[in-house]
């Protein structure tokens, strides 16, 4: 329940900081990895105090961005695609995130629990 919490909000920072960058006419490419950075920042802090209850550590760290960088190439990937596909940029955007979850969760459940 937490991670779905935690990871909601995290889609909804990254959302966000994308929608307004893309307001303000960012291309959607540097508009979507200036939200995911935002968005990591505070998933990281977020995932290791409350999500798994434990402390932030350089090792986790490491598992964590190895995986975000897994994620965030999924995401640009889906997003270009979706865009591709004729979706407008800004449904691409949710769409991209959507997609991208479940690869996430698995990635991070073998970062935190051993």
């Amino acid at each position: 329940m937490r991670f779905c919490i935690n990871g909601c909000l995290a889609v909804c920072i990254q959302y966000g900081v994308y929608w307004l960058l893309l307001h303000f006419g960012f291309e959607k490419n540097i508009a979507f990895t200036a939200g995911y950075i935002v968005s990591f920042t505070y998933n990281f802090i977020a995932t290791s105090y409350w999500t798994f209850r434990s402390k932030p550590t350089w090792k986790r760290f490491t598992g964590f961005a190895g995986s975000h960088v897994v994620n965030y190439l999924v995401q640009i990937v889906f997003l270009n695609a979706f865009c591709w596909l004729g979706f407008t940029e800004k449904i691409s955007g949710l769409l991209a995130m959507a997609a991208a979850v479940p690869i996430n969760y698995v990635i991070l459940h073998f970062v935190y629990k051993k």
